[in-house]
């Protein structure tokens, strides 16, 4: 099947056409990344260090490095279940992350149900992804807290004393003397009790979190993590992603091998580029029917543009 038997841009129905087959990333449920991930030189032994040392791995480097790829792996061959995610905005708030409360849902409940049942705060309660990893548990939970640059300048200290303490409080659940509560796990139907509002955790959760390097993070918040910062991609350290991913592997010479010398010659030049556009590129481009010519060189630049610029 060639690149033009797709959409045309005439306007006529043709939906007998069967789409492509999506690539390995774009398959849902989405397949885990534990086998393709190929950690760089020194991430292991900090990935050790933090799971020894009990204190959060802080990843720095560019978008797409694969830095938020490492926790699934390590996940996997520890065994620490479902990978717990915490996404950060210039909103994000500590205490969103511990626990979250349905207030008005509770009041709205409050007016339906008045005089017929007892008011339970259980069902307007949610612990959050941090909150989670913090339940007692036999072995480690894992969480990701990504992409931390991008907090307000509070967060990191607020998340500090937490993470220094490794317990937390609902107050909800104090000022109404519960003393013991179920409640639900984060985006899960598995519920936890809590006993007298408070969340003490019996192994520290292993958290990495990442950083694309757009905010300076406090001296007192760096001090307490193990840090690692993606190396620059090699010709060598690319040709295997791919490999890994498309099992295509790239010749010394030819359109691939130019396609990977010129991604890393625009990262060592500045540009802002991920190896996930390079990893879209080469599937677009590799095979039997693949677009050729001008209408290559198109697409390579529509796919390969720096995410720095509009």
């Amino acid at each position: 099947m060639t690149w033009d038997t797709y959409y045309r841009g005439t306007g006529e129905p043709r939906a007998e056409i069967a789409l492509p087959t999506p690539p390995p990333w774009r398959t849902f449920p989405r397949p885990p990344r534990a086998e393709v991930f190929l950690p760089p030189e020194g991430l292991v032994e900090a990935v050790n260090a933090a799971l020894c040392l009990r204190r959060p791995l802080l990843i720095t480097g560019a978008p797409g490095s694969g830095k938020s790829s490492v926790i699934e792996q390590v996940a996997a061959e520890l065994g620490l279940g479902r990978v717990l995610r915490w996404h950060i905005t210039s909103r994000s708030m500590l205490a969103e992350s511990l626990y979250r409360y349905d207030a008005l849902g509770r009041i709205h409940a409050q007016r339906i149900h008045q005089g017929t049942r007892s008011d339970d705060i259980a069902p307007f309660l949610e612990l959050g992804p941090l909150g989670t990893a913090l339940l007692p548990a036999a072995r480690p939970r894992a969480l990701l807290i990504d992409e931390l640059d991008k907090c307000d300048l509070d967060l990191p200290g607020d998340l500090l004393d937490v993470l220094e303490r490794g317990e937390f409080e609902i107050p909800e659940l104090i000022r109404e003397d519960q003393d013991r509560i179920e409640l639900r796990e984060w985006k899960s139907n598995e519920t936890h009790v809590i006993d007298g509002g408070r969340v003490q955790c019996t192994e520290f959760p292993f958290i990495v979190m990442t950083s694309n390097g757009e905010q300076e993070l406090p001296a007192p918040f760096l001090r307490r993590c193990v840090r690692y910062t993606m190396p620059m991609p090699s010709a060598e350290m690319l040709r295997e992603v791919i490999h890994g991913w498309l099992d295509i592997a790239v010749p010394d010479t030819g359109q691939l091998a130019d396609l990977v010398g010129d991604f890393i010659r625009r990262v060592n030049a500045g540009e802002t580029i991920a190896i996930d556009q390079l990893l879209s590129t080469v599937h677009l481009i590799s095979g039997n029917g693949a677009p050729q010519g001008e209408q290559r060189d198109r697409l390579v630049k529509t796919l390969m543009r720096d995410l720095s610029r509009a």
